[in-house]
């Protein structure tokens, strides 16, 4: 009779064990398919360039135009996204498209030099590696984004320069574009006028002989796998000389991705980003400091940058999908789409 007893209750506590376990287990379930369900598992951001973008300056038939194209980009890199490709091929393929594009300073767009060429710069990074691909000065690439990411895949090298890289190209089996593909009209006015303003006001200093920084394309990924990847390309600064190079070829300073921290593209005053390290300075924050992507975005962008009388912004996005667009300018040409979410392009300050 004791026996049986001592069963009763030892099966009671075993059943009500068995419940609290039950609940606890559920419960746990629910808070994680919240988080899960609250949080993004993939995204993109895109930016085509930060500086004097003013809502007065633009007519309503070129922003519809900016606007097109920063969304027709962001739909086929959330497309690679969404079907569960790379990072890198996302990044990769809204670089190109952007290239492509006479409104932006980067590919068919690019600005010309003091000698009236074109020259272009890029830069792509994998966050899961930390392997990392550039090209600078090349003036018969149609897209240098493609080219840097042969580097990073296809040469044991980081970044390779002018003529070098061009005959690099050549052994992959890229075509080589005339110099006159990159001729634009606008951009062609703008080179005249930054030569009048030479003319009229000398200066020995770069500052001051140059245009501001418009144009400048980039975009930062996180995929499905949890890999993160930049990607940067420009044509620099308007009536550059001296073989100048800005900070969208260097790792660190305009591109960065790091699966432990974030992906960032940067856009802006070149000699002020390399400075600076921007990009790898963001993510030393969140990785050294412990600071949440925006934290190092606002510390690095809005304080850092700012108060050396640097000027420019970035795009980001962290492991978790969190995105920061961040500048100190009149405006910057940017856009994010993340998973569950229409995508969102802006413009001006907001």
């Amino acid at each position: 009779m004791g026996e049986s007893l001592i069963m009763k209750r030892a099966s009671k506590v075993s059943y009500r064990g068995t419940r609290i376990l039950i609940i606890s287990l559920s419960l746990v379930f629910l808070f994680c398919a919240k988080e899960k369900s609250e949080r993004p598992t993939f995204g993109l951001v895109v930016h085509g360039g930060a500086g004097t973008i003013l809502r007065k300056n633009m007519t309503p038939e070129r922003e519809k135009n900016y606007r097109l194209a920063l969304t027709q980009a962001l739909s086929a890199g959330y497309g690679i996204l969404e079907g569960g490709g790379s990072s890198l091929d996302a990044v990769e393929t809204v670089v190109r498209m952007l290239e492509d594009s006479p409104l932006f300073n980067a590919g068919k767009g690019a600005v010309f030099t003091d000698q009236g060429t074109n020259e272009l710069d890029a830069s792509i990074m994998d966050g899961s590696t930390l392997n990392a691909g550039a090209v600078a000065a090349v003036k018969h690439i149609k897209n240098p984004v493609s080219l840097a990411r042969l580097v990073m895949e296809k040469s044991p090298h980081v970044l390779m320069v002018g003529e070098g890289a061009e005959a690099f190209a050549r052994e992959q089996g890229i075509e080589l574009v005339p110099r006159d593909y990159f001729y634009t009209e606008k951009r062609w006015k703008q080179w005249q006028g930054s030569k009048k303003k030479k003319s009229d006001k000398p200066s020995s200093s770069m500052l001051h002989v140059t245009s501001p920084p418009v144009g400048t394309v980039g975009a930062t990924a996180l995929d499905k796998n949890g890999n993160l990847a930049a990607a940067t390309s420009t044509g620099g600064l308007t009536n550059k000389k001296f073989g100048r190079v800005g900070d969208s070829p260097l790792i660190g300073a305009g591109t960065y991705a790091d699966n432990g921290s974030c992906a960032v593209s940067g856009t802006g005053h070149g000699e002020y980003f390399m400075r600076f390290l921007v990009a790898y300075d963001i993510s030393s924050l969140m990785t050294y400091r412990g600071l949440s992507l925006n934290e190092a975005v606002e510390t690095v962008i809005m304080q850092k940058l700012t108060q050396q009388g640097g000027s420019g912004g970035v795009i980001a996005i962290d492991r978790k999908g969190n995105v920061s667009m961040k500048f100190n300018t009149e405006g910057m040409y940017r856009g994010f789409m993340v998973e569950n979410q229409d995508a969102v392009v802006k413009i001006y300050k907001e």
